[in-house]
């Protein structure tokens, strides 16, 4: 089947675009749909991208930031106002995947692929999504992940709060291979305290369930506790409820389950690494 590559000014017209042809995949980085073909995906049929410069923006105020979804990785790392999200960003893949993967492109890896996802996910992120005809809709990161194959749209950006201090936020990678192996599992916390007591934390793993998910378990357990030896163990009591995680190459599932209340203790406690 020849391959085709159509460019379009607009977002908007990307997406008619790709809603009139089944075989039609948007194309931004790469990372993931250059390797699907190079691996013979047969049922891509046509490449669709946008010389839209508002896609690659990245816009910023004292509460939020808005994130083009073909801003990449390393873009994230050179803007000194997204600091807290430079851990998720600086271990996606090396140098050269670093180069070309974008924002939008990591919301559809799938497990145990998606950290960064796993950091928006816990930072309560929106997606923006062009609809192929009429304008655009927000929707919730978490909502967008439970439907994100059935091709509702474009992902034009990701909309995040921005943390209420620097440790408020903190992530983890677990890998065999460091610095860029494909994770075993990774953890993002976003823990705000009043008081010393945590109020509305957010707890999100990467490869515990074929998408990035919210440890509500956690969430709930953590609700109106300190991060002392009490409920901290609470936490971890509830850590691998809610999840579904694979057994694949890099680990079973049995084990994933095992190691992470290690790594939530480490990350509820603050350790970096």
């Amino acid at each position: 089947m020849a391959l085709t590559v159509k460019t379009f000014g607009s977002m908007s017209e990307a997406a008619a675009a790709l809603a009139s042809d089944r075989t039609a995949r948007f194309i931004s980085g790469g990372t993931l749909l250059m390797r699907a073909i190079n691996e013979g995906d047969t049922s891509i049929g046509a490449l669709v991208r946008s010389t839209d410069t508002g896609y690659r923006q990245i816009r910023s105020d004292p509460s939020r930031v808005e994130i083009g979804a073909g801003a990449r990785m390393v873009d994230i790392l050179a803007n000194r106002d997204l600091a807290f999200l430079h851990p998720a960003a600086r271990i996606v893949g090396g140098p050269a995947v670093r180069a070309m993967a974008t924002v939008g492109g990591n919301l559809f890896a799938g497990s145990p692929y998606g950290d960064f996802t796993t950091a928006l996910l816990a930072l309560d992120a929106t997606v923006s999504i062009q609809a192929a005809y009429g304008g655009a809709q927000q929707m919730p990161l978490e909502q967008f992940l439970q439907s994100r194959d059935r091709g509702s749209g474009l992902v034009t950006a990701v909309t995040v709060s921005r943390p209420a201090s620097p440790d408020a936020f903190r992530f983890r990678k677990v890998s065999r291979v460091k610095p860029k192996g494909v994770s075993v599992l990774s953890i993002a916390a976003y823990l705000p305290a009043t008081g010393g007591r945590l109020s509305n934390a957010r707890v999100a793993y990467g490869a515990m369930a074929p998408t990035p998910i919210r440890a509500r378990a956690v969430e709930r357990a953590l609700e109106g506790r300190s991060l002392d030896a009490a409920g901290i163990a609470l936490a971890l009591a509830a850590a691998a409820e809610g999840t579904t995680p694979a057994t694949d190459a890099l680990a079973s599932a049995w084990y994933r389950r095992e190691v992470l209340p290690v790594h939530l203790r480490r990350v509820l406690l603050g350790e970096t690494g």
